[in-house]
């Protein structure tokens, strides 16, 4: 057996930024599609909850331990955001130009970019995808300020709660993980054409199953 090393050149990775972020509406058919970009994200911060253990006693001793279900939330901070965005933010257009707000919120998913780097190449390494359903997005809070000496931006941030979709083999889930180093490019190429759509097709947010067999086949 090898003897452990730490701080190889190569393996001191870290993860920075978020980027390329895209919106897709969930359909009635229960698909993804009507891919948007998403400019202005600042931040989007993953908050998973629960998986907490609950003891369990008989017998005057520790019995079991019961872990809680596992759920995903996060929060998005952004700038701005686009149109699409205005049904999952509970607006309604009633007339061009005006909306209504307090309307029904619409479900939709996201995918986004974050940098891996290392300590060879920098940011320029490689970087993680991430995929995320069935989002619901809480009111968000805006404030308006006077134009002043120090100016700035209007940030505007929405928490969001999910449901996990079904994955086929495994639990439900409301989030993928796409390591660049660790899949193939040509199959990682076609996922994002997907993704981010072609110059003859649509952009759409491929459910789990489509993502396995794809970034499968051929193995």
């Amino acid at each position: 057996m090898p003897k452990l090393e730490w701080d190889k050149t190569g393996e001191r990775l870290y993860e920075t930024g978020v980027r390329q972020c895209a919106l897709y509406l969930l359909g009635e058919d229960g698909t993804y599609a009507t891919g948007a970009a998403w400019n202005g994200i600042t931040t989007i911060t993953e908050s998973p909850s629960g998986a907490e253990a609950t003891a369990k006693y008989a017998d005057d001793i520790k019995y079991v331990s019961m872990m809680s279900v596992e759920e995903f939330g996060a929060t998005i901070e952004a700038y701005t955001y686009p149109e699409e965005f205005g049904e999952c933010d509970g607006s309604s257009e009633i007339a061009k130009g005006v909306v209504v707000g307090q309307q029904k919120r619409k479900l939709f998913g996201l995918s986004y970019k974050t940098v891996l780097g290392n300590d060879v190449k920098g940011n320029d390494y490689a970087y993680r995808l991430h995929l995320i359903y069935g989002c619901m997005a809480a009111p968000s809070e805006k404030e308006y300020a006077s134009v002043n000496d120090d100016p700035d931006a209007i940030s505007m941030s929405w928490e969001l709660t999910t449901t996990p979709v079904s994955v086929t083999g495994h639990k439900p889930t409301a989030q993928i993980t796409i390591d660049s180093t660790k899949v193939d490019t040509t199959k990682l190429k076609a996922l994002e054409d997907i993704l981010y759509g072609t110059d003859t097709v649509a952009a759409r947010l491929p459910l789990p199953d489509e993502v396995a067999t794809l970034m499968s086949a051929g193995a």
